[in-house]
């Protein structure tokens, strides 16, 4: 078996995205070394069972794949990964991930469960169904932060957890409008879904989804009050988020897409991880705002802020 092979069908690319596990540690503003430990095992079993769902999603749409401009060159439509050997690596990375959360709770383990169940059932249907297949994406998002929350044993606020989900949702939405806008300028659909879908529609969900997220992070960040952040002091980390949000929504338009296009011909919204990972201004926000986060967090353990 072709290990570097194996090493690629598990999309490691697509692990940051898993950090969001430690969101409930870094928010509570508290510095035991258990919650960040159990949040770092509660990482590694997202891990493996997101990339036993990859392995067995690249099993599932082999056929499909070949047919693709770019995902035939994914190493199980190449074949330079066997069906076989992908399978049984993803049942060993699923029993494995299910172990490791075991090891901490079995709520865990049932979150890490749930996450699978629910994205096997988007691989072999859900994916085609429109609208259940947005809120099956940003499902995952919002079990990822549900999981630091259990590893933790912390609790949350319902804001921080409607914050997660709408901004999942956003993602989801601008993922499948990148796909249809892509699949109309190429005259090719990638994904039987996108014909139940049109820009307009998902723009009209775009703006929902967006201007929701925020109201309910600004919410959050208000403080105790409203059952919020510890402090009120975490409103000076919203600028952040509204930054981010215009930023993405930069990203997404037609035309500034395609003037990136061939400077960056990766980091597209079809691909947020891409973005994550590759875009400066999404990098500047997401620094500015976590060293908000963690100032704000210091001063208020050292009870200079209320």
């Amino acid at each position: 078996m072709n290990v570097n092979a194996l090493v690629a069908a598990c999309r490691p690319r697509q692990w940051p995205k898993n950090l969001l596990v430690y969101a409930s540690a870094l928010f509570s503003f508290r510095a035991d070394p258990q919650i960040w430990l159990n949040s770092s095992i509660a990482l590694g079993s997202f891990c493996l069972i997101s990339s036993a769902v990859y392995l067995v999603n690249d099993v599932i749409d082999v056929e499909a794949d070949r047919s693709h401009p770019s995902k035939c060159r994914r190493p199980i439509a190449s074949g330079a990964l066997p069906i076989a050997a992908a399978l049984v690596a993803a049942a060993f990375l699923f029993c494995s991930s299910l172990a490791l959360a075991a090891s901490i709770s079995q709520g865990l383990a049932g979150v890490i469960l749930a996450y699978a169940l629910i994205q096997l059932a988007y691989c072999l249907q859900l994916k085609r169904q429109p609208l259940l297949d947005i809120f099956c994406i940003a499902s995952g998002f919002l079990l990822r932060a549900l999981a630091g929350l259990v590893a933790s044993g912390l609790g949350a606020s319902p804001w921080f957890l409607l914050t997660i989900g709408l901004l999942a949702l956003f993602l989801a939405v601008e993922k499948r409008k990148a796909e249809l806008r892509i699949s109309l300028e190429r005259g090719v659909v990638t994904r039987h879904v996108l014909m139940r879908y049109s820009l307009p529609l998902l723009q009209r969900l775009e703006s929902l989804v967006a201007s929701s997220a925020f109201m309910a992070y600004a919410l959050w960040s208000a403080g105790p009050t409203l059952k919020g952040a510890p402090t009120s002091w975490m409103l000076l980390t919203v600028p952040f988020v509204l930054v981010g949000i215009f930023r993405y929504q930069l990203l997404s338009d037609p035309e500034e897409a395609q003037r990136r296009a061939n400077a960056h011909p990766d980091q597209t919204t079809e691909k947020p991880e891409e973005i994550l990972l590759g875009d400066r201004g999404i990098h500047l926000t997401l620094l500015g705002w976590l060293v908000t986060v963690v100032v704000v967090g210091i001063a208020h353990r050292q009870g200079w802020l209320a």
